[in-house]
């Protein structure tokens, strides 16, 4: 399965055509698509309207919701945050650090448009799907 960070899902919700939102649309027909319950949170807090945040929790969570903070995940996202900023890289927004970690720790590959994730990629062992190499798992 393959975490789709919320970066995308606001992309193909806002009808941005982008080789990450091409490759979810293409991965949703298919299976293997998933999201943490944060990046469900990301997602959902975007809606305006009432009848648009309730379709849109209700597509979501047909798709496996993964739970992933407990508190050892916790403090090795902010472990991985300081080596980060250690090495000259600040990740903006702690909720990239948690989905990061958590895609470490459990060893799925995860989906974004969001340079937030490049450090752990480069240092940390994220595997990220490249949409314009990577045809649907």
């Amino acid at each position: 399965m393959v975490i789709v960070d919320s970066s995308v899902w606001i992309d193909a919700f806002n009808g941005k055509i982008t080789p990450e939102t091409r490759w979810l649309q293409a991965g949703l027909g298919q299976g293997g698509v998933g999201l943490t319950s944060l990046i469900l949170c990301e997602v959902l807090r975007g809606f305006r309207s009432d009848r648009q945040f309730r379709q849109t929790e209700k597509q979501l969570r047909a798709l496996p919701v993964l739970e992933g903070v407990a508190a050892g995940l916790a403090s090795t996202a902010a472990q991985n945050f300081r080596m980060l900023q250690q090495r000259g890289i600040t990740v903006r927004r702690t909720i990239d650090c948690l989905i990061a970690t958590f895609c470490i720790a459990e060893g799925y590959p995860l989906l974004h448009h969001d340079s937030d994730f490049d450090g752990f990629e480069a240092y940390l062992g994220l595997r990220v799907v490249d949409p314009q190499v990577v045809k649907f798992p």
